[in-house]
């Protein structure tokens, strides 16, 4: 059974922005590496958060937020039924 690769934070950092530059395609980008498109897309997601040492889009950060937001308010619904 092969063992799954790893991919370094710096790596995946620039393989979006390739991506995002619109220089290269996705298609291309997979090939290149050897990577499947839905991780290609996972990754992007992950980039648009924040999470290779980049800053957040603005978008991201809301979303982030309102997520902890939420997860607060239903905590506290809950707390409040009992």
């Amino acid at each position: 059974m092969k063992k799954a690769r790893t991919f370094t934070s710096q790596f995946k950092r620039e393989v979006i922005e390739e991506l995002l530059s619109e220089i290269t395609g996705p298609a291309q980008l997979c090939r290149r590496y050897n990577l499947s498109s839905g991780l290609l897309y996972h990754w992007k997601k992950q980039y648009v958060r924040g999470r290779f040492n980049n800053e957040p889009t603005q978008e991201a950060a809301m979303l982030d937020r309102i997520n902890a937001l939420e997860k607060v308010v239903g905590r506290l619904t809950l707390e409040m039924s009992f």
